[in-house]
């Protein structure tokens, strides 16, 4: 039986048994006037009812479960920056030339509030993300990536992160740069041309790690102020940043 048919059914079957309770208050007292009188103050009310669970409760329950869909969405994004987020953007902002330029700019503290994290979102929008691609270990950027694999594979498998289009796009440029450089045997004496395409999907990567890694330095800051204070301490673009506690 599909689902409408089975909503017609359920929905006959209660009018059928609203109308025999009103059958048989007629049968016991014999009294239409009152009948009538409850009835249309039912169906008066039946609009207020409406915009209650409608309007309200609908909306207040939309709001919980896209709190709680937030929430596990975060989960996961955590979990990539604690696994291989974090090194792969200090691995990739050490090659950036132009990087003291905006350096102090994400020097994230526990002073910042939400307009601070928006101001400088809004700023390094026009930065351009770049690396020196002669200076980069590609070998060893291929074995961090490697590392994490299996990672990078589950995490796109996971549901919940189709309700977050940036930072999946930022999943598939980063497990696309793994492929890429598996790809290729020997690391070692790649023409100037294919260095140039490496380093297209290399910037590609660094420019999403960044915004992504803002996102989640806010909701940290607002949300989970223990696990901020780590990220503080091993943020990568701070040069005076030590996990010890000092």
């Amino acid at each position: 039986m599909n689902t409408s048919k089975w909503y017609k059914i359920f929905g006959l079957l209660l009018v059928v048994i609203s109308a025999t309770i009103y059958f048989i208050h007629y049968l016991i007292f014999d009294d239409t006037h009152h009948i009538f009188i409850y009835l249309l103050g039912d169906i008066a009310f039946v609009p207020i009812e409406v915009l209650m669970v409608t309007l309200i409760l609908h909306q207040l329950l939309t709001y919980m479960e896209r709190r709680n869909k937030l929430e596990k969405l975060n989960m996961v994004i955590g979990v990539f920056f604690s696994e291989i987020g974090t090194k792969l953007l200090c691995f990739l902002s050490d090659f950036d030339p132009n990087l003291d330029a905006v350096r102090h700019e994400l020097v994230v503290t526990n002073d910042w509030i939400d307009e601070d994290f928006l101001d400088t979102k809004k700023r390094l929008k026009n930065y351009n993300y770049s690396v020196n691609i002669q200076d980069i270990d590609i070998e060893k950027l291929r074995t961090l990536l490697g590392e994490k694999r299996n990672l990078l594979i589950q995490l796109l498998e996971n549901p919940t992160l189709l309700e977050h289009e940036s930072f999946t796009e930022l999943l598939r440029s980063v497990f696309h740069l793994l492929e890429e450089l598996v790809a290729r045997g020997d690391l070692s004496n790649l023409p100037d041309t294919d260095l140039d395409h490496l380093s297209g999907d290399i910037e590609r990567v660094y420019g999403l790690l960044v915004g992504q890694w803002l996102n989640y330095m806010h909701h940290l800051k607002n949300n989970y102020p223990y696990l901020f204070s780590l990220s503080m301490r091993t943020n990568p673009f701070d040069t005076s940043a030590s996990p010890v506690v000092k």
